[in-house]
């Protein structure tokens, strides 16, 4: 195994080895190395560990999709070209450390992405996760914390052979005062930034800053009945100079809602947030939109082994597309997960989402325009060690677009292996 390692990195004596050689090399070596890895992990105790606050960690996939760009099935592809099979690479850690009554969890991961064929999406991604829980006294905690991801854009809202990288940073903090056993009073900050690499979908760069405030009644059940009110504002800071073109440039959303979670039983609780929401927009007020907006989320555990997750939701949500910054979703799903054995686990999804997009009244557009997307997935997870997994999933995605904003109907479907390991 060393031997075969040096022959990657050391092709030659005195041979200089340039930077994009090295990284194929690893791409190449880490997935042989996983194996050897987990062949020594499998020799050790289950509980052994290298820290109990930092956890290494390795992994890699290999995945095939028959319709990678979401073209249309009239589509003949890019070049005659729809599939393709790319590999993926990533290392990283898991860490958490108590400072005192505080807690210090986060992760750091890096990942290497290679296509088979559009070998111009080949990229680099970065995942990085920082989070503080906070104590003061007895009656006084929250969170603090910063995020940032690099991936690949999905190309199910814009086909193109162009890489386009997009990150995503947030930063928040949130805190809650419980004045009385079975009353709780909480606020909090996020801010959200989406910025991407291409030059066409850098119209879509945009910052979400949102301020919620709620109060919550704790019986003694663990069950939670509460009040929120939230006001996002929206701001695309590119978008200043094509007004002219009916392209909206930022936008206000006030919330209020019911916040509750619902034990009925140890095997049934249910999550609710609902209530009513108000889109206001910053140039074009006939795009403005209100109404009831709610997501609910029911778990049920029947049998011990057995999960299921059901979800039912009605909401505003930003659409990553040229002309159109919202969309109104209606959507539905049922994920279950069943633990075969100790070593292996199966899981299955399926989810149903229309995006009403008729909210953008101030184009010229048909009154009714929507695309509708059906998912299915089902995937086995092996795992011969707590610290290992070897995984095999398929999916098939389904949409009927609307092609007068640029959301074609497609199919596609695929199937991808992976396997991980934790140290």
């Amino acid at each position: 195994m060393l031997n075969s390692l040096r022959k990657h990195f050391y092709p030659m004596p005195g041979a200089v080895i340039k930077p994009a050689h090295l990284t194929q090399a690893l791409a190449r070596a880490l997935p042989v190395s996983m194996l050897f890895a987990g062949g020594v992990t499998l020799s050790l105790p289950a509980t052994a560990a290298i820290s109990d606050t930092i956890a290494p960690f390795v992994a890699t996939s290999y995945s095939y999709d028959d319709n990678l760009f979401r073209l249309d099935d009239n589509s003949p592809g890019f070049n005659g070209q729809r599939s393709d099979t790319s590999r993926q690479v990533q290392a990283g850690f898991l860490f958490n450390r108590p400072i005192g009554r505080q807690v210090l969890t986060g992760q750091a991961k890096w990942s290497r992405v290679y296509f088979d064929h559009f070998d111009q999406l080949d990229y680099s991604g970065k995942d990085f996760f920082a989070d503080i829980e906070w104590h003061i006294a007895n009656h006084l905690d929250g969170h603090v914390g910063i995020s940032y991801g690099q991936s690949l854009t999905p190309f199910s809202d814009l086909q193109t052979t162009d890489r386009n990288l997009r990150v995503i940073r947030r930063e928040y903090a949130n805190g809650g005062w419980r004045f009385h056993p079975s009353w709780r009073v909480r606020g909090g900050f996020t801010r959200d930034r989406y910025s991407y690499d291409s030059i066409s979908q850098r119209i879509s760069n945009r910052q979400e800053d949102a301020t919620e405030l709620g109060l919550d009644y704790l019986p003694a059940s663990e069950s939670r009945i509460g009040v929120q009110l939230r006001h996002v504002k929206g701001r695309y800071p590119n978008r200043a100079n094509l007004a002219a073109f009916g392209v909206e440039q930022g936008y206000e959303q006030d919330e209020i809602k019911a916040n509750v979670f619902w034990r009925f039983s140890g095997i049934t609780q249910a999550q609710l947030l609902a209530g009513w929401v108000k889109r206001k927009n910053e140039l074009f007020s006939g795009r403005d939109a209100s109404g009831a907006n709610g997501r609910l989320i029911v778990y049920w555990a029947p049998l011990g082994k057995v999960r299921f997750t059901g979800s039912l939701w009605h909401e505003f949500a930003s659409v990553e597309n040229s002309l159109i910054s919202s969309s109104l979703n209606n959507g539905a799903s049922i994920a279950a997960a069943w633990d075969v054995s100790a070593k292996v686990r199966v899981d299955a999804q399926l989810r149903h989402e229309k995006r009403d997009f008729s909210a953008a009244q101030g184009l010229v557009l048909p009154r009714d325009v929507s695309d509708t997307t059906r998912s299915t997935s089902v995937g086995v997870t092996y795992s011969p060690r707590p610290n290992i997994q070897l995984g095999v999933n398929a999916f098939h995605d389904a949409r009927n677009g609307a092609p007068i904003i640029n959301t074609g109907s497609y199919r596609a479907k695929g199937l991808s292996f992976s396997a991980n390991a934790q140290f």
